[in-house]
């Protein structure tokens, strides 16, 4: 297996999941079922989720000096990606509530940056040779955008894989779809970046069309249980989801996604077979708890993807 390097701008933060059958109405108090805390935040975990399926990860982030922080340091640690963050003397490393519905896998997530919500493009600025001696560079909207709009700049500028997840979502400036030569939304931030409700195939392909048109190079919109969509202005492809999969906690699975369609791309698979990858790692996710925690081996995405044949 050829090393890949991928280097990624994110927010780490503590999840802290609930389990239980509903979300409580204001004012009421429900006994749940289930808890846990683990490592979490989209960046984090689309880290891990790369480095498992293969990937040489740099992340980029900042974190509090406090025991929140020490859970990222050892979750990176354990991973073996090479953490390039700073650290806050004056702000706490971030948490997130996770609510969970064990029989749907259902969740809803509420995120508290933290330290990483003071990232700026001077600290990206800082890390710009890491970005630059990537081959796929990945951001998400968890940290400010100006923070990551620069990282986009500088990977486009030296030539790196531009990779945007826009979530959560919220209107971009124009200047920031040039910057991507892939957008991966799911259909709830491709409905709400677009107003087009990717509820088929056909809405789908016109929400694909709708970023092609700002400027995008790819639009790879993901579809939950119908696979994703890899849309360009020359090739279209729903690539179905793994079959036979029951999923337990969906908390992850985008992050499964960019992280394992990122390290595929970047050891240079064609990417309408990194979009594969990417699904094998999101499908495998998804039957375990968690999120970082849930992200598969190699191994594991290697095996799914041979007995699918």
């Amino acid at each position: 297996m050829t090393a890949a390097t991928v280097a990624i701008l994110g927010i780490f933060v503590a999840d802290t999941a609930y389990m239980a059958s509903r979300l409580p109405k204001i004012g009421e108090t429900l006994i749940g079922s289930g808890f846990v805390i683990g490592p979490g935040g989209k960046g984090s975990n689309q880290a891990v989720a790369a480095a498992r399926a293969g990937a040489k990860v740099a992340f980029l982030s900042k974190i509090g000096k406090d025991t929140f922080g020490d859970l990222a340091l050892a979750t990176w640690g354990a991973e073996g990606i090479e953490p390039k963050v700073a650290v806050s003397q004056t702000d706490g490393t971030g948490a997130a509530f996770i609510f969970v519905n064990p029989q749907t896998g259902e969740n809803a997530i509420i995120v508290y940056p933290g330290a990483a919500g003071t990232l700026g493009p001077a600290d990206v600025e800082a890390e710009a040779a890491t970005i630059r001696a990537a081959k796929v560079f990945v951001t998400q909207l968890e940290q400010p955008l100006p923070a990551a709009e620069r990282g986009l700049e500088i990977a486009k500028a030296a030539g790196v894989t531009a990779i945007l997840n826009p979530a959560p979502a919220f209107p971009l400036p124009d200047t920031i779809w040039p910057l991507c030569d892939y957008v991966c939304p799911n259909e709830t931030e491709a409905a709400m970046l677009t107003g087009i409700d990717p509820d088929s195939d056909d809405a789908a392909r016109a929400a694909g069309d709708a970023l092609l048109a700002r400027g995008a190079g790819c639009a790879l919109i993901t579809l939950g249980a119908r696979g994703v969509l890899y849309h360009t202005a020359a090739t279209s492809v729903v690539v179905p989801a793994m079959t036979g999969i029951t999923a337990i906690d969906t908390t992850g699975a985008g992050d499964a996604f960019v992280g394992g369609f990122s390290a595929a791309l970047a050891e240079g698979r064609d990417p309408v077979a990194a979009v594969r990858f990417g699904c094998a790692t999101a499908g495998l996710s998804v039957t375990r708890k968690g999120a970082a925690a849930a992200m598969p081996s190699r191994a594991e995405i290697d095996a799914l993807l041979d007995k699918a044949g």
